[in-house]
């Protein structure tokens, strides 16, 4: 259903199907929610270990909590945005760092882009390591001049030859600044938001410039001001797709 003021009437919302949960997705809040909550000491969790305990993490990832998004074929548990906030409603209710942490994985980010734009290839590396908590993301778009403003943030990318790993290669030179990176000091997969251009107007790049996403495990979740190269296979998609979306990976 599509509401706007003029749109939305008492019966419209009356008429809205009411969510429900699968038998799977109840059996998950039931078992393993159920479990982490009672792992879950908030005060430990946040005056003592500032911190969640590693048999917590651990226990979060044996049980997919940070695959709620990501479809079963690349090992995630595919659930309805229903029943991830079920899930996450359980969770507050314990501890609210507890419920960031598996938010965060659940909701914008490297997993959901890549899910949507990524090459087969970018999908089959990325997602089954994302799905089992092999890698853990954040996303990186806050910046300390603009905010969570997508549309005022300054960091920028450019396409151009650079050096990466010893060889001249196609690809991004990076300047950015964030802050407030939820997950950011420990996360291994980093989404980053930043506006990319083509000055020289290379062939297979879209010819203006875009809000670009990069999803860099290279870049060990840093949020300070960076000047970097990133080759253009890193693209989401890659970049003879850029016309598809604006997105971009490394």
């Amino acid at each position: 259903m599509t509401c706007s003021r003029a749109s939305l009437t008492g019966k419209k919302l009356h008429n809205y199907p009411q969510p429900h949960l699968t038998a799977e997705e109840q059996a998950f809040i039931d078992g393993p929610v159920e479990e982490a909550c009672r792992m879950a000491n908030d005060f430990q969790i946040t005056h003592e270990l500032a911190d969640l305990p590693p048999e917590l993490w651990a226990y979060l990832k044996e049980h997919r909590f940070f695959a709620m998004i990501i479809k079963k074929e690349y090992g995630g548990l595919e659930f309805s945005a229903y029943a991830q906030a079920r899930v996450l409603q359980k969770l507050s209710g314990v501890s609210g760092i507890l419920a960031i942490t598996v938010g965060v994985p659940n909701s914008l980010g490297p997993g959901e882009l890549l899910q949507h734009y990524g090459t087969e290839e970018q999908k089959d590396h990325y997602l089954p390591r994302l799905a089992r908590g092999q890698e853990i993301p954040c996303f990186a778009l806050t910046s300390p001049e603009a905010g969570s403003d997508a549309g005022a943030i300054p960091d920028t990318g450019v396409v151009c030859m650079g050096d990466w790993q010893g060889q001249q290669v196609l690809g991004m030179r990076l300047t950015w600044n964030k802050r407030y990176i939820t997950l950011a000091p420990i996360a291994t997969v980093l989404g980053l938001a930043f506006k990319l251009s083509d000055p020289e107007k290379t062939a297979g790049w879209r010819r203006r410039s875009w809000h670009y996403l990069c999803a860099d495990p290279n870049l060990n979740a840093r949020c300070t001001n960076w000047a970097s190269s990133l080759p253009a296979e890193r693209a989401v998609p890659e970049r003879s797709n850029t016309g598809q979306r604006c997105v971009c990976t490394n």
